[in-house]
């Protein structure tokens, strides 16, 4: 028995040191599982995520997921869902990305873009979380360590829905650091350079929002996406660095398509 329990603090230490060194604590098959069960919370409650009923809309913003999905740089392709949804609430300027890929982009957002390249670099952004498996790198510090304990003591019976559940509540799914938000913008930019769409275009939404921080309206989107000055200058050296043409009203930046589509929201 004394050996038994001396096999497992070894095992807790090594679990705790791991969580410590950003080790993901949880299998790909988990973030799908997550995905499915945030993606049912959000349905089960249209009071707080009204889902915006124009099938044209979506439609969209999904081709451009797709379109954004077949960058070389893409893994989990074949196992993510990368399924967008509109959340109808223009007071709200956010989007926000569910492990496994599912994508929600709020209509408060869209209305304050200027250009189909700005969106594509924030609908590559919220992929690159999923891609990065940023909410489950963040449950793993969280709660790591106790849930891999429980795994090895065979008491992780319902474990994972109850994380799931955790994951709405407070806007937890939403909160990125600072150096996961870097991390997207860079990803987003190298996803869009394979795309018919400016790759830098995400600069011209936070060119906006560093000019109207002290607007109410961008109030919830900066206290869970931080938005310091370093990311605008790190999306404006990776444009200096890059091979890729600069942005052009007509050619890659689709600005007058852009706006018909605001028409129809």
């Amino acid at each position: 028995m004394k050996q038994k329990l001396s096999s497992i603090s070894v095992k807790s230490f090594i679990l705790v040191f791991l969580v410590a060194c950003s080790f993901n604590a949880f299998p790909v098959s988990d973030d799908i599982q997550l995905g499915k069960q945030v993606q049912q919370e959000i349905q089960n409650d249209p009071k707080q995520y009204p889902i915006l009923n124009n099938a044209a809309a979506r439609s969209y913003l999904q081709n451009m997921i797709n379109q954004i999905i077949m960058s070389p740089k893409i893994k989990y392709r074949k196992e993510f869902a990368y399924k967008v949804e509109i959340i109808k609430d223009d007071n709200t300027v956010n989007a926000f990305c569910t492990p496994g890929g599912y994508i929600y982009v709020y209509t408060g957002l869209l209305k304050k873009l200027d250009n189909e390249a700005a969106l594509a670099g924030v609908l590559g952004h919220e992929i690159a979380h999923a891609e990065n498996r940023h909410s489950t790198q963040r449950m793993t510090k969280a709660y790591g360590a106790s849930v891999l304990t429980n795994i090895v003591l065979g008491n992780e019976a319902g474990q994972l829905e109850q994380l799931g559940a955790n994951l709405l509540t407070g806007l937890a799914l939403l909160k990125n650091s600072r150096s996961d938000e870097l991390e997207s913008d860079e990803d987003s930019f190298h996803y869009l350079e394979s795309t018919k769409w400016y790759p830098g275009g995400i600069k011209f939404f936070f060119e906006k929002v560093m000019t109207n921080k002290s607007s109410s309206i961008f109030e919830e989107l900066l206290s869970t996406h931080p938005m310091p000055q370093d990311r605008l200058d790190q999306i404006n050296k990776l444009i200096k660095e890059s091979n890729t043409t600069g942005a052009t009203k007509g050619d890659n930046l689709f600005k007058a398509r852009y706006q018909e589509f605001l028409k129809s929201l």
